[in-house]
């Protein structure tokens, strides 16, 4: 579907209230666990997109900002006729739903975010995080197919969980090398990640917001909720002990799964 400057790749499932669902950086909508977005749609007419960049939407080669991003997810919802819908965002995701909700705040009803961050100088990034950061990039500009899914593999899910479900792994490997960013889409969008800053704003959130987030989470640590959580009247949070970057694809998955539900039914 044409939107704004781009062609937009989605998908809806299900019934009901609607529901956007926004990934981040370099993900697609192959990266949706099954069961997640199955179960979802049972409940909720559920929306699916690649974001410009990324998946089969158009990757024009200008700069992008998440102001940008969040302005593509309002032009479908309208295009769709979705005039209020729950937002759920993932890593970079979760900074368009947060600059969603903070300038089309009607069109929000809940917000879930999880496994983001406010970005800017607040933003907590430890020599980890910065570690995996850089040696992902690495892997970008030489496109080392194998070291890339290996490397992201080990940012989205923990190392016992590789070792302990291999058909797991395996199918969250398939999902990888579906549709890889190219390079120079790679860059655009971490440009924008590493831009945005919504800290002081975060205070006008007035929308019911449920933060998730693994406790192992090596690409954005997890102290990164607890300031959310800090920084959002009334907001929720909660920390999947044994997750890395990636409770919508690992043993947590149902559990997350039953949070949303519990959150956005209640």
């Amino acid at each position: 579907m044409k939107i704004n400057d781009i062609n937009m790749y989605y998908e809806i499932h299900g019934e009901g209230f609607p529901l956007v669902m926004i990934l981040g950086a370099v993900q697609n909508i192959f990266w949706w666990h099954h069961n997640l977005i199955n179960k979802l749609s049972e409940k909720f007419k559920v929306t699916l997109f690649d974001n410009r960049g990324a998946g089969r939407t158009d990757k024009p080669r200008i700069d992008h900002t998440i102001k940008m991003f969040t302005n593509d997810t309002v032009g479908l919802m309208d295009a769709l006729k979705i005039e209020k819908a729950h937002i759920f965002g993932h890593s970079m995701g979760g900074q368009i739903a947060q600059e969603l909700v903070l300038n089309y705040p009607e069109k929000v009803g809940k917000l879930i975010l999880c496994a983001t961050t406010c970005g800017g100088p607040k933003e907590v990034r430890d020599e980890i995080a910065n570690k995996t950061m850089r040696l992902l990039i690495r892997h970008y500009k030489q496109y080392k197919i194998f070291e890339l899914v290996n490397t992201t593999m080990e940012i989205v899910l923990t190392e016992e969980f590789i070792q302990n479900n291999p058909e797991a792994v395996k199918e969250t490997y398939q999902k990888i090398v579906k549709n890889p960013t190219p390079i120079h889409a790679y860059r655009r969008l971490l440009k924008a990640s590493m831009g945005f800053n919504s800290y002081r704003r975060l205070k006008n959130i007035d929308t019911p917001t449920l933060i998730l987030h693994g406790k192992k989470d090596i690409l954005i640590p997890s102290q990164n909720a607890d300031i959310l959580a800090d920084r959002i009247p009334g907001s929720k949070k909660i920390i999947f002990e044994d997750s890395n970057h990636g409770p919508h694809l690992d043993n947590n998955v149902e559990k997350l799964t039953q949070v949303m539900l519990d959150f956005l039914t209640n």
